[in-house]
């Protein structure tokens, strides 16, 4: 079996995970455009590897010094990785197989992420219709992206 599913899959966690730490970022600074903006800045950096960092001081220091240090930087690194396999995987497999699998990761990793409170999300334990959800999505996604060996 080839990796590209598998690859999608995590392109589509990635996603799922720094949307849900920059929207943190976000509501701890109290800006989400600010939290947008730094987020997207240090995915900049990652993917070329040398920009010069610069950081408006919006909110007041006290605010800047509670937000927990992973969520100036993953959130970036995260979103750096998501994008730059969406694009190199777009051309291999297609959008349509490229974007089944990458949603299907976002919501697997989101009902989880739910689940678990992650990033103080609301917990919303999983339960046998989201469990049962969950195989649909991966059977509808395999037979989306299912080939048949045959001609019509």
């Amino acid at each position: 079996m080839s990796y590209l599913p598998f690859l999608a899959l995590l392109a589509g966690a990635a996603i799922a995970i720094q949307a849900t730490m920059n929207a943190q970022l976000g509501v701890l600074l109290k800006s989400s455009l600010l939290g947008t903006s730094i987020a997207f800045l240090f995915s900049c950096v990652f993917t070329v590897a040398a920009m010069m960092l610069s950081i408006k001081q919006y909110p007041h220091m006290a605010e800047i010094k509670s937000v927990p240090l992973y969520l100036w930087f993953s959130g970036g690194a995260l979103s750096a990785f998501g994008v730059s396999i969406f694009y190199y995987l777009i051309p291999k497999m297609g959008v349509g197989s490229m974007m089944s699998y990458a949603l299907s990761g976002q919501i697997l990793i989101a009902i989880i992420a739910s689940h678990f409170g992650w990033f103080d999300l609301p917990v919303k334990p999983i339960n046998i219709i989201k469990v049962s959800g969950a195989i649909s999505l991966v059977i509808g996604v395999l037979l989306l992206n299912w080939e048949p060996s045959y001609a019509y």
